[in-house]
């Protein structure tokens, strides 16, 4: 998988409650990096900062679900962060997800497990 490019797509996950396809922001400029959830009050699904191996919840309104990935999308970490946090980074990270607090174990995401990201045409990794 090469670089993703800022976009829509699907986060599937497989696990013991069959399969759960999540709405999908695909944030990979600096810019939509940058920005990601600042400001938001509540987020539709989940969105995947790429490249990122770490993040912070200055600015944030709500807590968040994070889940770090590596580059073949396994789930190396999972961690709620309340609003004001510093992320540790993790040397693995590729990638990192971030949905509102309490959702991703609802979905299934958990570290050992691995996601499937099904992006809309022109923001897939080449």
């Amino acid at each position: 998988m090469g670089r993703w490019r800022d976009g829509q797509g699907t986060l599937i996950v497989r696990g013991e409650r069959g399969e759960v396809s999540v709405p999908l922001e695909i944030a990979a400029s600096y810019r939509a990096r940058t920005r990601g959830l600042l400001g938001r009050d509540a987020v539709n699904g989940a969105i995947m900062l790429s490249p990122a191996v770490s993040v912070h919840t200055f600015g944030m309104r709500i807590p968040i679900d994070v889940a770090y990935l590596d580059r073949r999308l396994n789930v190396i970490a999972v961690r709620t962060m309340k609003p004001g946090r510093l992320g540790l980074p993790r040397l693995r990270s590729r990638h990192v997800l971030e949905a509102e607090a309490g959702v991703m174990a609802g979905w299934g995401v958990r570290v050992g497990g691995m996601v499937e990201i099904a992006a809309e045409r022109g923001a897939e990794g080449g």
